[in-house]
């Protein structure tokens, strides 16, 4: 069962603290004219939008399945992740330009205390929100969670470099602040990139990793009055998959003895695979005796 309030709470608590973060950052970059800070205050801002998909996305994918829903609404979740990776990948587009033209024109960086104070709070900040979203993910394995999280890390490693490059400005050397800026764009062009191909392929309907087959695979044949197994086939619906199979069971069992097998499969399956949402079975009989004379 999902835990809606934990991705709500991920959502509220990362908008506040990453719009505050935006305000103070973009007031002074653009005072002291430095490229760093100013697009450490986009990542900011880029961090609001993504709280903002995660609490929408999070309340579509929470709504029950229905008729016209079968599975659930939970690939809502993915919808949002992806509207995420787009807005990373437009906001990286920008501010590579402004960094790269920002050496051509040789800014300088006017230096200030104030840089350095921000910076440290913001590191301060974006680990608190680090921790707290590992947390929450070990709770609830949500993709939007996931996403916070990782971009929590982010933000520590790059203000950590806008703060380098503020201590170089002091002593004259401003290109710092410039590569600087060029470094956070490229690091989003990728984060932006990944997300995308990681909702991309849930929305597509991948498949269990192969690894997770063979051990479907192994702990059904371990079922009593499970010959073979025919087919093997799955599909993503959020970050849980559907498993449709089909197993070979000995044609002389009567009904109610083959749904018994087909449920102890279920069984087994589902407690062992915390990501695996339901399992569809087909059985399918076959004559023992004629099978053995052919091998």
């Amino acid at each position: 069962m999902r835990n809606i309030k934990i991705v709500k709470k991920v959502g509220i608590v990362g908008m506040i603290a990453n719009l505050f973060l935006f305000i103070i950052k973009i007031i002074i970059g653009l005072m002291s004219n430095s490229q760093a800070m100013i697009a450490d205050s986009f990542n900011s801002i880029s961090d609001v939008f993504s709280s903002v998909m995660t609490f929408i996305g999070n309340h579509l994918a929470s709504v029950e399945r229905d008729d016209d829903h079968n599975f659930g609404h939970e690939k809502a979740e993915y919808i949002f992740s992806m509207f995420i990776s787009i807005f990373i990948f437009v906001i990286a587009i920008k501010l590579l330009y402004e960094s790269i033209f920002s050496i051509f024109q040789s800014r300088k960086v006017i230096f200030s205390y104030n840089l350095v104070i921000i910076s440290l709070i913001t590191i301060f900040i974006k680990l608190l929100l680090y921790l707290y979203t590992k947390y929450l993910y070990k709770q609830e394995p949500s993709i939007l969670i996931k996403s916070n999280n990782l971009d929590h890390r982010n933000d520590i490693i790059l203000t950590t470099f806008v703060l380098i490059s503020i201590i170089f400005s002091k002593f004259g050397i401003y290109y710092i602040d410039s590569l600087v800026g060029m470094l956070i764009s490229v690091i989003f062009l990728i984060s932006g990139i990944k997300l995308f191909k990681e909702t991309y392929n849930v929305l597509m309907d991948v498949a269990l990793p192969d690894y997770i087959k063979k051990d479907i695979f192994s702990l059904i044949m371990n079922v009593n009055n499970v010959v073979e197994i025919d087919d093997i086939y799955s599909m993503s619906i959020g970050y849980k998959f559907i498993v449709v199979l089909t197993i070979c069971v000995d044609g002389n069992l009567n009904t109610f003895e083959s749904h018994f097998i087909a449920n102890e499969v279920e069984n087994k399956i589902k407690n062992k695979f915390n990501n695996i949402k339901d399992v569809f079975i087909h059985i399918h009989p076959i004559e023992l005796k004629k099978n053995l004379d052919n091998n």
